[in-house]
């Protein structure tokens, strides 16, 4: 089995996720409506999804003369990767991260926070850049963004059934309550929306760290990007979002919430560190 195979797999499941909600909620109509929000949701993530999430992180795109070390940095990367150069878009937040959005490589795009601009030295931000550029070169881009809407749908529904639950009630055909079921229900679908970004993502940073490090030629300055992003983002996590596009981040940026360690999308930060200075190390 092909990975894209698995990964249109695992986005089929996260339809899947949204067509039972909205078959609990208000069966055969309720599915049919949930079936019509995820085609939709399907198609127009494929031409809107990069929009929806800048939008999301209120991001503007930054002109050459407004940060010019930052576009050539990712000109330079764009270049070496044989890549058209991404736009490059401003988070207004002191969290520092930075993440790679876009259907496709002619319309990439790359945001960073004001805080990663801060925090990193001019090695350590270009072994970031490298990273996110490496995620459209392996044309990760759309998939994570797709995955991302469609996360954020499900979390949608499953506040809505569980505001209903509590609030409203749940009743089956026969005029039973099964309010227990739709608040296990609520619990349950962005748990499993969560694994299956989970599997999305994982294994995509350890790619876009490889060829970060390869790009920048800089392994080490990217490992040290890596420890202070985790480190910053566990004291001071992004103040808007949603958790379903938490994987969209070269870090987690919301790993000081409750549940983000146990679920996060991105594998360990140690683990990464130590790839990265495997590579650098003398063969």
């Amino acid at each position: 089995m092909t990975s894209q195979f698995k990964t249109f797999l695992l986005l089929g499941l996260l339809t899947g996720i949204i067509l039972a909600l909205g078959q609990f909620m208000g069966g055969r109509s309720g599915l049919l409506v949930a079936l019509a929000l995820a085609l939709v949701m399907n198609v127009g993530s494929y031409w809107y999804s990069d929009k929806l999430v800048l939008r999301m992180y209120k991001a503007r795109e930054l002109s050459e003369s407004e940060a010019p070390m930052l576009h050539k940095m990712v000109e330079e990367l764009a270049r070496a990767a044989n890549l058209p150069k991404p736009r490059v878009c401003l988070i207004p937040q002191e969290a520092p991260n930075a993440f790679a959005t876009g259907r496709d490589p002619a319309h990439a795009v790359v945001a960073v926070t004001e805080g990663i601009l801060k925090l990193l030295s001019p090695d350590e931000l270009r072994g970031v850049l490298a990273h996110e550029v490496g995620h459209v070169l392996h044309r990760d881009i759309l998939i994570q963004c797709v995955a991302g809407v469609l996360g954020s749908v499900i979390m949608t529904i499953a506040n809505i059934l569980q505001f209903t639950a509590i609030f409203g009630g749940s009743r089956d055909s026969e005029g039973r309550g099964n309010a227990g079921a739709a608040l296990l229900l609520a619990f349950l679908a962005p748990l499993a929306a969560s694994l299956i970004q989970f599997a999305i993502s994982r294994s995509r940073e350890y790619l876009a760290d490889a060829a970060g490090a390869r790009l920048s030629g800089k392994p080490l300055a990217l490992a040290s990007a890596l420890g202070k992003l985790d480190a910053y983002s566990r004291r001071m996590p992004m103040r808007a979002g949603n958790q379903a596009t938490a994987h969209l981040f070269i870090v987690n940026p919301f790993s000081a919430a409750r549940m983000a360690s146990l679920f996060s999308t991105h594998p360990p930060v140690a683990e990464r560190i130590a790839r990265l200075r495997e590579m650098a190390a003398p063969a």
